[in-house]
């Protein structure tokens, strides 16, 4: 059960009213943002450490406060096929509702120092920020934005407003009543997929595997929403060939061939800094693996790989968009998403293509309003 939150003078001003929890016994919230159910006394922050029991109510920690805001391309959240070439409007807060001992971010997703929440924005001033830097669309990254859901939800909204499309980068761990309202305002996602087996969820991310695959279905069948999926290959943790098989095999039954794949490179980082980097050969298997499996575009990440980069038609095999990298090198797709080759439609969302973005990265500073 939803509760207002008081507005007494105990709520820090930073503090901003949290949704999806309950009340339960000992003077306890239960959060029911994700499935970790996380059980909190009176001050106790969740598994994440941005949701908080403040006076027997759920509050947002982070609401109007970012790490950073970049431009980057869209390429590199990573979309291959929601409007290549395109800039994007990057940021993110702190925390993460998984705890994995491989995390890229770990910088971000794993401080429970807020002090590096440097820069304020609200919604409406990301909206305009994104306009004004002339970014299409606007990407809640680097800590998972399903913690700071209030906040994405309302910045997307403000983003629609000015005609600005927003997308989720996201490991997909997030109930069933908060997944609607949130992937009803989200343009495109990209999920993590991050391994194939739940024992790998358990020992290295804290979480199980099904609640992953339900959101990835609800995605792709009930929602609007463009969805990408990804996996970083782990040597000898989700690298094997039976897993793969096994990964490529679900996506094409229970959601299609068309959904776009990508497997990226691994480099040693946080808790697993022992392990080597991925190599090569084993995402240009994986890539075989999928697309043998039935998978029409899988692609390699993370490292120069100029066929894993590429688009091909499903039909005749025609290069529609090659990439190096977030480089886009040669482009041959029409506004409609037709193969001009054969006709075939590729999935996915396209328009008239000018300059592409590239694979700068811009950081920018908000105005404070």
């Amino acid at each position: 059960m939803e509760r207002e939150l008081d507005h007494s003078p105990k709520v820090p001003e930073s503090a901003h009213p949290g949704r999806w929890w309950h009340a339960i016994e000992d003077e306890r919230i239960q959060c029911d943002l994700c499935p970790r159910d996380c059980k909190l006394h009176d001050g106790q922050r969740g598994a994440c450490f941005v949701r908080q029991n403040l006076g027997g109510q759920m509050v947002l920690t982070t609401y109007g406060r970012s790490s950073g805001f970049c431009i980057d391309p869209i390429e590199k959240k990573p979309l291959n096929h929601f409007y290549p070439g395109s800039s994007i409007l990057s940021f993110g807060t702190a925390g993460c509702n998984l705890a994995c001992k491989f995390c890229q971010n770990w910088d971000i997703s794993k401080s429970k120092d807020m002090d590096r929440l440097l820069d304020a924005a609200t919604p409406e001033g990301i909206a305009a920020a994104a306009v004004a830097y002339g970014a299409q669309s606007v990407a809640f990254t680097y800590n998972d934005p399903v913690i700071f859901a209030e906040y994405a939800i309302d910045t997307a909204l403000a983003c629609h407003e000015r005609g600005v499309r927003t997308v989720a980068v996201t490991a997909g761990y997030i109930h069933p009543e908060p997944a609607r309202e949130f992937y009803a305002v989200l343009d495109a996602a990209n999920v993590d997929l991050k391994a194939f087996t739940d024992d790998f969820y358990f020992k290295l991310c804290g979480g199980h595997l099904q609640p992953v695959l339900d959101i990835l279905a609800y995605i792709h069948h009930q929602t609007k929403c463009w969805l990408e999926i990804t996996t970083l290959l782990i040597p000898g943790k989700n690298d094997s060939a039976g897993e793969i098989q096994a990964l490529a095999d679900w996506v094409a039954r229970e959601l299609g061939p068309e959904v776009p794949l990508h497997f990226t490179a691994f480099h040693p980082d946080w808790k697993m800094s022992d392990l080597p980097p991925t190599p090569p050969a084993t995402l240009t298997q994986a890539r075989r693996i999928a697309i043998d499996a039935g998978l029409h575009y899988v692609y390699t990440g993370n490292v120069h790989d100029s066929e894993g980069g590429t688009t091909f038609c499903p039909s005749c095999q025609a290069a529609l968009i090659e990439r190096d990298w977030y480089n886009i090198r040669h482009y041959d797709l029409p506004a409609d998403g037709r193969c001009p080759h054969c006709g075939t439609l590729i999935a996915g969302h396209f328009t008239r293509f000018g300059k592409p973005f590239g694979a700068r990265r811009v950081p920018v500073r908000l105005e404070r309003r």
